[in-house]
């Protein structure tokens, strides 16, 4: 019966994405709707299903390399690194903001790189690919929200070089890291976003040991995670 289940929602989906591909309008939309209703329905119904074993869902085994970057230490120098790399970029682009009236006062700074995303030239390609990110950034210039959002920007760009160069919740900063990048992209601006995007998911995928050399290494043995808590959450004999 799952397996059945679990082929109607590929179809959906798949059929979902031809709709968002070559559709427009109405069935664009449609396809997007189809999209997050089908996850939703797949998440809600799975949700309360016991977790199989580990022998009953793997395919096929890790790589003896991938378990080594990934799973154990072995290889922590190296995530201490690129970790290093990529927060101090964070970082200086971060304080180089926080110590710009324009982007800390009343971003402007900011919304003349909104302005210039959104615009539309009479030749050319435009710098945004996806019409619903136009409108979205669209929304938000009319709405003002560059004054605010601005010190968000240059406050999280920061704190994520911060937290980087430190070790703490690497997983996490990372994360944030990628979506910044993922925006600036979304947004037409290349430059070292790219680079940065694939660094900041590998350390994500190394979440556990990207921080050995950090405070991570104190921090998530003694917190654990939702699904394995730490020593602070184990209630002693």
């Amino acid at each position: 019966m799952d397996t059945r289940r679990d082929l109607w929602a590929a179809i959906a989906i798949a059929v979902a994405f031809v709709l968002i591909r070559f559709g427009t309008g109405v069935l664009t939309t449609l396809g997007v709707l189809i999209v997050l209703g089908t996850l939703v329905a797949v998440i809600i119904l799975n949700i309360n299903k016991p977790v199989l074993p580990e022998e009953e869902v793997r395919y096929v085994s890790d790589p003896p390399l991938a378990r080594a970057l990934f799973s154990t230490t072995q290889y922590s120098l190296l995530w201490l690194a690129i970790r290093l790399f990529v927060g101090l970029q964070w970082l200086e682009s971060g304080l180089g903001k926080i110590g710009n009236p324009a982007w800390m006062e009343t971003g402007t700074a900011l919304q003349g790189f909104w302005e210039r995303a959104v615009a539309i030239p009479e030749t050319g390609r435009p710098a945004i690919t996806f019409d619903w990110y136009r409108a979205f950034l669209q929304g938000m210039l009319d709405s003002g929200s560059y004054t605010w959002f601005a010190k968000l920007i240059a406050l999280g760009e920061t704190l994520i070089g911060l937290a980087l160069i430190l070790g703490l919740f690497v997983g996490i900063a990372a994360f944030f890291g990628a979506f910044m990048n993922f925006n600036f992209m979304l947004a037409g601006s290349a430059s070292s976003n790219p680079v940065l995007f694939l660094f900041a998911l590998l350390l994500m995928a190394a979440w556990k040991v990207a921080g050995y050399y950090g405070i991570d290494r104190w921090l998530l043995p003694a917190l654990g995670a939702p699904w394995s808590p730490g020593r602070l959450f184990h209630q002693e004999a």
